[in-house]
């Protein structure tokens, strides 16, 4: 059960490890572009190629999907990215119904994992097996693997790692699974005496939006930790103009390197710092962003040279 890329890679290993994957559960077709044709989820297309059966339900309680559920005889249901199942769903197969999270559980339960560990900093991540139960990532954790999150790594780089990852220690907890040799650890054992648990809460328009009165660090991390997608965003604005634009890749410069102390002195948020070639630096609460890909409303996304080379006098604007 999976929707979508992340999702992929596990389905794959399970196929190419000789497991009889008799049925894929994935999201409806959406109409999507501007003719709203519609498009099929990235599982179920790998799903086709292969032959298997893919059942699209609208509600994972209607009684028709529930009884095509059934009528598979599956052992195990794997979810990977998929909604909350009832436990109507979840209790059907004999050997149960595994999750895998992409982050250590307990930490960053929720739908945004990936980009919320990056968005806060996070130095260390890595995805989790555990048994789904009636709340939302709290079941008892099968097998947890990690993996360094490096300083410069987009939610991009971090989910297709993760996705790899994912997909070994799937197959490594269907093996346990059937093999009977698998130790259940209920999550609250595994929280430490003062530790706090951060959430992963579903991303919205407004978790995207660059506040340049922050520290450089932390917009740093929100750049990286919504790239490529949705893309943290700001405007450019000047008295006769303003351009949306979706920044995509930065520089964290905390030091204010490369500027000369005149240039320095009177900076405020949001001001910007060319030299019309090569450079486009962003005047934080301390610190500068050095933006290195950026992309305005209705425009490619451009490398900042090939963005400045198209965009005259670039430090008549500010970022508001």
């Amino acid at each position: 059960m999976g929707t979508p890329q992340f999702a992929v890679a596990p389905l794959m290993a399970l196929t190419d490890n000789g497991y009889n994957v008799c049925c894929v559960v994935t999201a409806p077709d959406k109409p999507t572009g501007r003719g709203l044709k519609l498009s099929e989820s990235e599982v179920k297309k790998y799903a086709s190629l292969k032959g298997i059966p893919v059942l699209q339900p609208e509600s994972l309680k209607d009684e028709t999907f529930i009884n095509s559920l059934k009528s598979y005889n599956a052992d195990i249901f794997v979810v990977v990215a998929f909604r909350m199942l009832p436990e109507i769903v979840w209790s059907i197969p004999v050997l149960g119904t595994f999750n895998l999270h992409a982050s250590l559980l307990p930490q960053y339960r929720g739908a945004a994992p990936i980009n919320r560990a990056i968005m806060n900093g996070e130095t260390i991540s890595g995805v989790t097996t555990f048994m789904i139960d009636d709340k939302i990532d709290t079941g008892e954790i099968l097998f947890r693997s990690e993996c360094p999150l490096l300083p410069d790594e987009s939610a991009g780089d971090l989910h297709d790692k993760l996705s790899l990852m994912g997909a070994d220690l799937v197959i490594k907890t269907v093996r346990a699974i059937i093999s009977g040799n698998v130790v259940r650890t209920p999550q609250n054992t595994l929280i430490r005496e003062g530790e706090l648990l951060n959430e992963a809460p579903k991303l919205t328009k407004e978790t995207g939006k660059i506040d340049w009165s922050d520290e450089s660090s932390k917009i740093y991390n929100l750049i990286r930790g919504l790239s490529p997608y949705p893309a943290a965003f700001s405007v450019l604005t000047r008295e006769d103009k303003s351009i949306p634009v979706k920044i995509y890749s930065a520089i964290n410069d905390p030091e204010d390197s490369l500027l000369p102390a005149s240039e320095l002195t009177d900076s405020q948020p949001g001001d910007i710092l060319s030299d019309n070639k090569s450079f486009l630096k962003v005047k934080c609460k301390s610190g500068y962003i050095g933006i290195t890909s950026i992309q305005a409303s209705g425009k490619k996304r451009l490398g900042i040279k090939e963005f400045l080379a198209g965009t005259r006098d670039i430090c008549s604007y500010k970022f508001e």
